[in-house]
């Protein structure tokens, strides 16, 4: 099938609003694209992808009457969307995303780049990736033009478990779970996505992104106090607790939605790792693997922006007690 004539540079960005959905959308409009972000309607409008300089236009995978009007003109479709933890996981995560495919097979979308889990198919029991890989193999039948790229975990999603109950002296959760997990920076996510768009030989072939090294639980806490100056309060709470309890599922924010509604209590029973080798991945994009943001850099980065901080706000309460 022929597409509709539009610009290559003309994309939409599904789930915009999300932590890897804005990071997107920031990359590829400082890369000069015209962006058009999908956005339910809501109470409070997404005015920062404006002030940006994209397109914010309504629409819900739910409701695929929405779709067709949001696509015309559009080149590329990239779909960072998970659904609300409110809503039942095929609403969006399944049935949303087969209107999604549906709709861009029949608009004519040149290509579509779609965002899953690393090793789905290797673990049915969890019912999120299951349907990444059902969605998958969905695309992959559909005809479309497509690149998949598997994601391990977010470093964004270890600040507030984490980094932050660290600092404040608050209580975080630990594990005698073996599972390690080669966070990346969102930011990086979204750099690699953008090369990989350009690269025809990418096409209908799937990409694991993950960060330079996986870590466990212990690891990214010991990583925090150290960071911090201060020792942590950690609660370890054995696996078979943790099993019942599904408490370890935060420690998936490579999507912040997903992490609090899935049982990964199984996928954890063993020494799982979520991770994968770049080279070739780095290779085939054209990528320095250096460049990569560590978690100890990224880490880093935080903690000494938010200690300035903090320390510029004591000095300023001390100015000004003679007020008191």
């Amino acid at each position: 099938m022929s597409g509709t004539p539009v610009r290559s540079t003309s994309i939409l960005v599904v789930g915009a609003t999300g932590t890897l959905g804005r990071q997107v959308v920031r990359r590829a409009l400082d890369e000069g694209y015209d962006v058009r972000c999908l956005v339910r309607p809501r109470p409070a409008p997404a005015d920062f992808l404006r002030d940006w300089g994209a397109t914010v236009v309504n629409g819900d995978l739910s409701k695929p009457e929405t779709l067709p009007a949001v696509l015309v003109g559009v080149h590329t479709v990239i779909d960072c969307a998970t659904g609300r933890p409110e809503e039942p996981i095929r609403t969006v995560d399944w049935d949303g995303k087969v209107a999604l495919i549906q709709c861009a097979k029949a608009m004519g979308i040149q290509k579509f780049v779609f965002f899953s889990i690393h090793n789905c198919e290797k673990h049915p029991e969890v019912p999120l990736m299951e349907i990444k890989w059902c969605t998958e193999k969905y695309l992959a039948e559909s005809g479309l033009k497509h690149t998949i790229i598997r994601l391990c975990g977010f470093m964004q999603g270890l600040i507030g478990q984490y980094a932050v109950p660290v600092l404040e002296g608050k209580a975080v959760w630990g594990t005698d779970a073996p599972t390690r997990i080669a966070y990346m920076d969102t930011q990086d996510i979204a750099r690699l996505t953008m090369m990989a768009l350009r690269r025809k030989d990418v096409e209908r072939k799937s990409l694991t992104f993950a960060g330079p090294r996986a870590w466990t639980t212990q690891e990214v806490i010991s990583l925090c106090e150290r960071l911090a100056g201060q020792d942590a309060k950690v609660t370890i709470v054995p696996f078979g607790v943790l099993k019942f309890t599904r408490v370890l599922t935060r420690l998936f924010e490579w999507t912040n939605n997903a992490a609090d509604r899935l049982a990964f209590s199984e996928v954890l029973s063993s020494d799982v790792i979520f991770s994968a080798p770049m080279g070739e991945t780095y290779s085939l994009l054209g990528v320095d693997g250096k460049e990569t943001t560590t978690l100890e850099k990224y880490l880093q980065e935080y903690y000494t922006q938010i200690l300035k901080k903090l320390k510029d706000l004591k000095a300023q309460s001390k100015q000004g007690d003679f007020y008191l």
